[in-house]
């Protein structure tokens, strides 16, 4: 299958626009991530230079990783329902653009916003922890480890959450039920990420090499999943394919 660039970018530049005009597509964005952080900044803030021996041990910061899978969200489930209630879903799918390169344009356009966002709002908390917390405690949450896999696994989760929130948003009819329904779907990674950083479930490199391949494989069976999902004909005429 051979893969116009030209067309992806063109969905890519034309979602980008449409999100600077759907102030609701960014404020969930950029509301939902700052409100995540802030009972962990309330309790780190709270923390006794004594607490730090018992944090060295645990890896607190991976909740952090709960933001990539929630913030696409927004984007991934709007991408093609709400195009379908605005009426510029059907011109755009009656052009020669294949279904695959559809897809992509919608997905790297939610990729590259949300990865902004987590990236941010991750420096962000970094930033507070490093101002207002003991220095022994922030010494102790912010460990190399931890960095390296928010920098590796939130592109992983994002992209997992995306495929699951523009297939969700393909079937809907309702762009506020698509994006309900998102949320839900993107429960299971962040409690597996509440549950490393509470240190109920350990963390280790071999885990981390395992989830990391498993994110691997999902993102790609999640672009394969979609795009089989995704009926043409349906979607421009309401009625299924044969």
């Amino acid at each position: 299958m051979r893969l116009s660039t030209r067309r992806i970018g063109a969905i890519f530049r034309k979602e980008l626009r449409e999100y600077r005009r759907n102030r609701s597509v960014v404020a969930g964005m950029a509301i939902l991530p700052l409100v995540y952080i802030i009972q962990p900044l309330v309790a780190v803030f709270a923390l006794a230079s004594s607490a730090s021996s018992s944090l060295a041990h645990e890896h607190v910061l991976l909740y952090m990783l709960g933001i990539p899978a929630l913030v696409p969200v927004f984007v991934a489930a709007y991408a093609v329902v709400g195009e379908r209630q605005q009426g510029t879903l059907e011109p755009a799918l009656t052009t020669p653009i294949t279904r695959e390169e559809f897809l992509l344009g919608k997905a790297l356009a939610a990729l590259v916003p949300s990865l902004g966002v987590a990236y941010a709002v991750y420096a962000i908390f970094l930033g507070l922890v490093l101002r207002f917390a003991q220095p022994s405690v922030a010494s102790a949450l912010i460990q190399g480890p931890d960095l390296i896999a928010q920098v590796l696994f939130t592109p992983l989760i994002a992209t997992w959450s995306i495929w699951v929130g523009i297939a969700i948003s393909a079937r809907s009819s309702d762009a506020r039920v698509a994006q309900q329904l998102g949320v839900l779907a993107s429960v299971p990674p962040v409690l597996v990420t509440v549950l490393i950083a509470l240190n109920v479930i350990e963390a280790t490199l071999a885990l981390a090499i395992g989830l990391a391949v498993v994110l691997l494989a999902l993102d790609g069976l999640g672009w394969w999943v979609t795009s089989g999902m995704f009926d043409r004909e349906r979607l421009i005429t309401g009625h299924r394919s044969a």
